[in-house]
């Protein structure tokens, strides 16, 4: 076996269960413990995985985050993003007071909402431009500054229109969820989404398979605000059991068959 077909099973090993050692990838892939510790020492010098004493781990913290265009292109999860958002336009009911953040799947929330009656507050342009399209929905686009690359509003005139309103439900999206809580890179944007949480009745969080098991630098917040979690897969044993100690309401959506 080629050195780069070890690295995949090492890989997908620690997808599935979080750590690997030495002596698990000498079973594995019939190699010596030499050639274990060049994989790991290959794979860290990927930026792929952490060593450990004995091992390895994957990394929970992750920096990156597309831009708005490259996140809506992304083929791996766009269907998935659809389903959600799909799923998240059959809780909202005619009349109901929105805040809708500047996330790719709550943009197709908006896209799928056929309602009416809405007032709807949001901090993303691309959304506020969507639902001016529909009829009998009220915008109010937050002001002050604008994110170039993630399309969105933050800073301290965000947070002081926000201050002056209350909704019934938040439609919110998510770069990383574990069982400790939300995280985004951005502290700034952080501080948004928490006051937007303050400001809904009811928090709906809308997030595909692949933002569970990440954390990011800033912590937004605990899992206690969040009311409903909608995602395309069921979350592994030990996230669903901290959903549900909170409560959390956990729908999956599942994506249009298209042989059907």
């Amino acid at each position: 076996m080629y050195q780069e077909e070890r690295l995949i099973g090492i890989l997908n090993h620690l997808e599935h269960h979080q750590r690997i050692n030495i002596e698990t990838i000498c079973e594995l892939f019939d190699v010596s413990r030499d050639t274990a510790r060049r994989d790991i020492i290959r794979l860290e010098e990927q930026g792929r995985i952490l060593r450990t004493r004995g091992g390895a781990i994957l990394p929970t913290l992750s920096s990156h985050v597309a831009n708005y265009s490259e996140r809506l292109r992304d083929e791996a999860t766009t269907e998935s993003k659809k389903a959600i958002g799909r799923m998240a336009a059959t809780l909202i009911h005619d009349g109901d007071y929105l805040l809708l953040d500047a996330s790719t799947t709550v943009q197709y929330a908006a896209e799928s909402l056929h309602t009416q009656g809405h007032v709807v507050v949001t901090n993303s342009i691309d959304i506020a431009d969507i639902l001016n399209r529909k009829e009998h929905i009220d915008v109010h686009l937050l002001g002050g500054k604008l994110h170039p690359e993630h399309r969105l509003i933050y800073g301290a005139r965000a947070m002081e229109m926000l201050s002056d309103y209350h909704v019934h439900k938040l439609l919110l999206g998510t770069c990383a969820i574990t069982h400790d809580g939300l995280s985004n890179p951005y502290e700034e944007e952080g501080f948004l989404v928490r006051e937007m949480m303050r400001r809904a009745d009811q928090v709906i969080l809308l997030a595909d398979h692949t933002k569970f098991g990440k954390r990011q630098f800033n912590r937004i917040s605990g899992l206690e605000p969040i009311d409903i979690i909608i995602t395309d897969e069921e979350p592994s044993e030990e996230m669903k059991e901290a959903l549900h100690r909170h409560e959390i309401d956990i729908i999956v959506a599942k994506g249009e068959n298209p042989h059907d």
